[in-house]
């Protein structure tokens, strides 16, 4: 596993590479007269977009543009890869996957002999301010050679109590001063770890963009306090940092 920054998590199951909301370029948001409006990224990315066209799968969590970058997945794009999307999100995806794969939580799919199971968190999906209508999912990722939960964007909720077995789950931590209504603080974030089932945590969506009034360190320092003896279980892993286990 392999943190790209923000909300984008690289992934290798065996033989099968995944990466769920990639999102490598220099700013995210709309784009408007040729130019886009949003947050710049803080770092330089840890890979290039092109660099890993040409996996297995890809899953988009949701439309937000943080999470859903338009330019990277163009780049991404390749008839080997199959894109997983949440419902009503699929015409957002540029042209040249092999298949884009709609699926509504709870429902599951096997794709590469890897199964995914839709899972509502709680957050919202919309790509405009007027744009209520598009879903938005968390996915339970099983294959034989480990499991991942990849929550994308939640709130504090119960959606992810006693999933079973699971070896990694993916929380976002930051952007919750003043947004906790729809990002989860950090303590909340290992109270939700904590009930899941799974053995560790990798921290994302934190120190990337900055979108919220935090300090960029205050999520990780939060998080960890909140762990107190249990902060083993952690993964502090740096942007671009290979995890194996």
């Amino acid at each position: 596993v392999c943190w790209l920054g923000h909300g984008s998590v690289l992934a290798k199951l065996g033989e099968v590479t995944l990466a769920v909301d990639p999102v490598l370029s220099p700013r995210v948001g709309p784009r408007i007269a040729g130019r886009i409006w949003g947050p710049v990224r803080r770092q330089t990315p840890p890979a290039k977009a092109a660099a890993l066209r040409g996996l297995d799968l890809v899953l988009i969590t949701h439309a937000h543009y943080d999470h859903l970058d338009r330019d990277t997945l163009a780049q991404l794009a390749s008839p080997a890869t199959t894109i997983v999307v949440p419902e009503r999100c699929a015409r957002l995806i540029p042209k040249g996957f092999g298949k884009v794969v709609p699926l509504r939580a709870p429902d599951e799919v096997v794709l590469h002999g890897v199964k995914i199971a839709g899972v509502k968190p709680r957050h919202w999906g919309a790509r405009t301010w007027l744009d209520r209508r598009r879903g938005f999912n968390a996915y339970v990722v099983r294959h034989a050679r480990g499991s991942l939960l990849l929550t994308g964007d939640t709130a504090m909720t119960d959606a992810f109590d006693d999933l079973g077995p699971v070896d990694l789950a993916v929380f976002g931590i930051g952007a919750y001063d003043p947004w906790d209504h729809m990002h989860a603080t950090p303590e909340e974030v290992w109270r939700m770890f904590d009930a899941c089932g799974a053995e560790r945590l990798l921290p994302v969506h934190h120190s990337t963009f900055i979108l919220s009034d935090e300090p960029v360190d205050e999520p990780m320092q939060r998080l960890t306090a909140a762990a107190g003896e249990e902060r083993g279980r952690i993964v502090t892993a740096s942007a671009g940092e290979v995890v194996v286990w």
